[in-house]
């Protein structure tokens, strides 16, 4: 899954035992993450008042025996899966990056061990703490077994994969901030024509309900100054635009 073949042939060859694993020691971000997993744990324990068990366990699939995940850990109360990331902010907040990031690891560790649900529990470059929660998404798992297969059958045929993109499901982020737009120049032109609009557009919907309540019960279609109102056969009523005269 993703865009970036090199990494897609990278890891095909390691699996295959021809390239050794990728080094990420001198990879900042990957190392952070490894540094902040405890206290995020614990902060994640802290703020929710849940208890996170099965810490970097190893699991297997029950029946896809070369499907496993290893777990951050697992949510005690709920069953959740529980993931310890560390982002940019703008990562978390949107963007193709974020929403991979947020999709398709916790949709295969849900499945390896049928869990509905997960949790993940983010530090962010910018000193805040985020919690996002993820329902499994049986579509999206389906495109994922079905890639992971493929790459499989690569492995172990040697010949080599190819990329296959797919769009994991948007996380839900709760809303909880105000925020000042005054220094967006395209928040500034809309929200001129929202004001400009405001009062034609309340108008336009109060002529459309009264006419409506004009229109006799028994009538299919009304004309007259340039209007039509046409009744479907569930009953709602659409208008349009005629030439004067018509």
């Amino acid at each position: 899954m993703g865009s970036d073949e090199g990494a897609l042939l990278r890891l095909w060859r390691e699996k295959r035992d021809e390239a050794d694993p990728l080094d990420l020691s001198g990879e900042l971000l990957p190392q952070l993450g490894l540094a902040t997993e405890s206290l995020n744990r614990e902060w994640y324990e802290r703020n929710s008042g849940h208890v996170v068990k099965d810490i970097q366990r190893r699991v297997l699939h029950p029946v896809i025996r070369w499907m496993g995940a290893t777990l951050d850990g697992v949510v005690e109360a709920t069953g959740a899966v529980f993931e310890a990331k560390f982002m940019l902010p703008l990562v978390v907040l949107g963007g193709g990056r974020g929403r991979k990031a947020h999709g398709s690891s916790p949709n295969t560790n849900m499945w390896v061990i049928n869990s509905k649900a997960a949790v993940l529990s983010i530090i962010t470059g910018g000193g805040k703490w985020v919690e996002i929660a993820i329902s499994a998404d049986p579509l999206y798992q389906h495109v994922l077994l079905t890639v992971e297969k493929k790459f499989w059958r690569c492995v172990e045929t040697g010949e080599p994969p190819r990329l296959f993109d797919a769009e994991p499901p948007r996380a839900r982020i709760e809303a909880v901030r105000i925020v000042d737009m005054s220094t967006s120049n395209a928040w500034a032109e809309l929200a001129g024509v929202y004001r400009r609009t405001r009062d034609a557009f309340v108008e336009h919907e109060t002529a459309k309900t009264e006419t409506k309540e004009l229109m006799p019960e028994d009538a299919k279609e009304a004309i007259g100054h340039g209007i039509r109102a046409k009744r479907s056969k569930a009953g709602a009523i659409g208008f349009d635009l005629l030439t004067m005269g018509a």
